[in-house]
């Protein structure tokens, strides 16, 4: 595990000490006849209490002693770290800089930031998917390197790429981990525009299988005035991805769409684009996630006489093939984030939404179950430059997960 966690409270701290006792004239008989409270409780009654803390305190647990040490590092307290335990609050980190992947990790429950390293990932502009403890990073240059790797432990493997030559204009990349049995199902989304037809794209998907650790391309398909994208999901078994359209622009026409493939079934019998699902509005970009197996879309909602201008920013939860919104963002936080780019990041898991701003470091965070927009504590770095760019990625900190 990794013991190099800096945190950065940007609140005051109140500390409250773990015990009192008054100075009396029994105090070296109190001594002699008592016991560390840890040398008197059995390994599985201390394993289970260590197991009841956040993670970051898990960490901070490893370092009072031998014994504590050597029980946060057991196999048997990771398999008791099980999935039965509620699942962890998302962290979020936010890269600090233009290309060098560094950057400060977000902890909504004790709302803190923390210095953080990545294992694997080399720039900021890598492509980035997480689920249940496990992150996937992919080059932007050849799109042939592939990592999964859990972030808390930084254990990591390497995939070895599809086996075809393809180089996509567009990628688009997801990862799925079960819960009970940790294995993962990654998928890559390639598309590449038909040589001399600005209209007709040749969409592939490519599935990695952790148990088999084997690819398979079981579909591909020529899209007519659509593209993929980079913008995919896998919720409930099924692959979402958003398309978008190549045709003349108009205020009333739909810019992106929705494509479905179903994981199981892995059929190439049925068309992509007959599965299509359009957007709910004019957006001028989407951002997919799952929350607790349900598909939700975050998007910038484009101006009715200029789709290509943000006006606001939507959530919205997809049933079946109709979506319903979910909540717009107040004006005064969309004011807060001073400019806003007709793009943005957002990502979220279990309850929890972000939303970022690329020019500026503010984090809003929207809860699910209590319909509540917020702001996260402040990051611990500034905008140094007018050029300087701000992203990131949520992900679930785990520590029985590994890749």
């Amino acid at each position: 595990m990794a013991d190099n966690w800096v945190m950065h409270p940007y609140e005051e701290q109140r500390y409250v000490p773990l015990m009192t006792y008054q100075e009396n004239g029994n105090a070296e008989a109190d001594r002699e006849n008592s016991a560390p409270l840890d040398h008197v409780l059995p390994d599985d009654i201390l394993e289970r209490i260590l197991s009841l803390l956040p993670v970051v305190s898990i960490f901070r647990a490893g370092a009072v002693c031998k014994r504590w040490n050597h029980v946060v590092n057991s196999k048997r307290f990771l398999l008791s770290f099980t999935t039965d335990l509620p699942p962890q609050k998302p962290w979020y980190f936010m890269f600090t800089g233009n290309e060098d992947p560094v950057g400060f990790a977000y902890d909504p429950i004790l709302r803190k930031w923390y210095g953080f390293d990545l294992p694997c990932i080399e720039t900021t502009n890598w492509f980035i998917a997480s689920s249940f403890g496990l992150v996937c990073f992919m080059d932007n240059d050849n799109r042939t390197r592939l990592f999964v790797c859990n972030p808390i432990t930084k254990d990591w493997t390497q995939l070895r790429p599809p086996s075809d030559v393809i180089s996509p204009d567009y990628s688009a990349l997801s990862v799925s981990v079960d819960r009970r049995s940790h294995d993962y199902t990654v998928t890559l989304i390639k598309t590449k525009q038909v040589p001399g037809d600005f209209q007709r794209w040749d969409l592939s998907i490519h599935i990695y299988d952790s148990d088999t650790r084997s690819w398979v391309s079981p579909t591909e398909e020529v899209l007519v005035g659509w593209r993929g994208g980079d913008e995919s999901i896998i919720c409930d078994g099924v692959l979402y991805c958003l398309i978008y359209s190549t045709g003349v622009m108009n205020s009333s026409e739909t810019r992106h769409a929705l494509i479905m493939y179903d994981l199981n079934s892995q059929s190439s019998h049925m068309s992509l684009f007959r599965t299509s699902i359009p957007v709910p509005c004019s957006l001028t970009c989407g951002r997919l996630m799952n929350l607790n197996e349900k598909l939700v879309m975050v998007g910038g909602i484009g101006k009715p006489d200029r789709p290509d201008i943000i006006k606001g920013i939507g959530i919205w939860e997809l049933h079946k093939r109709e979506w319903r919104e979910v909540s717009r963002m107040p004006h005064r936080y969309f004011q807060g984030f001073g400019e806003f780019d007709d793009v943005f990041a957002s990502s979220g898991t279990d309850d929890l939404i972000y939303i970022q701003s690329y020019g500026a470091p503010a984090l809003l965070v929207f809860d699910m179950n209590q319909k509540q927009w917020k702001w996260a504590l402040k990051c611990p770095v500034t905008k140094r430059f007018p050029l300087q760019l701000f992203t990131g990625f949520s992900f679930e900190p785990r520590l029985e997960v590994n890749p």
